[in-house]
């Protein structure tokens, strides 16, 4: 496995043409970005390195990596780890620093890498194409670059929100690369209703849905200029209860909001791969049954979350091997909800793709 550099900046002509697009008085920048993500990961114990991984087309993905090298002085039994990478994939409107809570576990049993999506957080920012197909194919062909580029064989694949999507999609198309698929919270797997107005989604969602449709989902973010900070912290004030064991500030709301406040690029390819109101225009469950049978599957959902499981026990039905695991008292970012319950959950699961990658060995 190669050995990450340390943080390398990507050129200023990169990103430069994304700053001309950002409102002068929308106070988010690149290095704001990065001092928020700072701020985020100081409670993460364990060293790890940080890189903008190229890939093609002058874009970069922004990676963190843990536990990718043994130890000094290790006996030569020790020499590598036993159990493939985990590669942990944020959802829409997240990054690398919302794992803040569960890096130091997840990387206690092996190595763990966790990145940036194309178009999100402080990975390059491209346009996508305005084809469904097409935006998901870019996605995955970054993932896939990377991992080259990485230099990684195989890897058990965890996403949550989109990061669950596109981990099912990269699966389908590189199926000889994943020892295990854990999808956490997936978007994208039901197709909409038949009745777009169906009444299981509340009058507001649908009264927002009209308004914004022409608009990326979080163009209100920008638009709201100097007030940007203070929308997060009083939409989405529940991320300070998620995280109010490690700061008692606004650490996390400032994060997200230098997340979203950027140039989209992600966003926008997310809109063209849904219709009203965040339905998936190419829904996940109709494809996931083409999955090679023999690559594991866990779901992991939140008790208390607003994506429902049915997606998962609908495929349990077809594959009864499939794993589902619903966390108490956990809603859709069941990791930030109850970290401990999931990083215990996670390593179990890694637990036993380490003894049946043992027990292959053997036979």
């Amino acid at each position: 496995m190669r050995r990450m550099a340390e943080e390398m900046q990507p050129s200023k002509e990169q990103s430069s043409w994304m700053l001309s697009w950002l409102p002068s008085w929308c106070p988010t920048s690149p290095s704001q970005l990065k001092n928020a993500e700072e701020k985020m990961l100081k409670i993460v114990k364990q060293p790890f390195s940080r890189q903008h991984v190229q890939i093609s087309n002058s874009n970069y993905l922004w990676t963190l990596a843990f536990s990718t090298q043994p130890p000094p002085c290790s006996p030569p039994h020790l020499s590598a780890p036993t159990r493939p990478p985990l590669v942990v994939l944020h959802g829409f409107g997240g990054g690398v620093a919302l794992w803040a809570q569960n890096l130091d576990s997840l990387s206690s049993s092996g190595p763990v890498y966790a990145l940036d999506l194309l178009g999100f957080g402080r990975s390059s920012h491209p346009q996508f194409s305005t084809d469904p197909e097409g935006a998901e194919e870019q996605f995955l062909t970054a993932l896939e670059e990377w991992r080259e580029k990485v230099g990684l064989e195989e890897m058990v694949l965890l996403g949550h929100n989109l990061g669950g999507y596109l981990s099912a999609a990269y699966t389908l198309k590189y199926p000889h690369r994943i020892k295990h698929l854990l999808l956490v919270e997936p978007w994208g797997f039901p197709a909409r209703p038949e009745n777009p107005n169906h009444n299981s989604i509340p009058l507001w969602i649908r009264a927002m849905g009209a308004v914004m449709s022409p608009f990326n989902p979080l163009a209100g973010l920008r638009l709201a200029g100097p007030l940007g900070p203070m929308l997060v912290q009083t939409i989405r004030s529940d991320f300070k209860q998620k995280y109010s064991s490690v700061f008692d500030d606004n650490t996390v709301s400032d994060y997200i909001y230098h997340l979203n406040g950027q140039t989209p690029s992600g966003e926008t390819a997310f809109k063209n791969m849904t219709i009203p109101y965040g339905w998936a225009k190419r829904p996940m469950l109709q494809r996931i049954g083409q999955i090679q049978a023999d690559i594991p599957i866990s779901f992991i959902y939140g008790s208390r979350s607003s994506i429902d499981s049915d997606s998962g026990y609908a495929f349990k039905t077809t594959r009864p091997e499939v794993e589902i695991t619903v966390i108490r008292g956990a809603g859709h970012y069941v990791f930030a909800d109850q970290p401990d319950d999931f990083n215990q959950t996670v390593l179990q699961i890694l637990a036993r793709t380490e003894k049946k990658k043992e027990d292959e060995g053997t036979i």
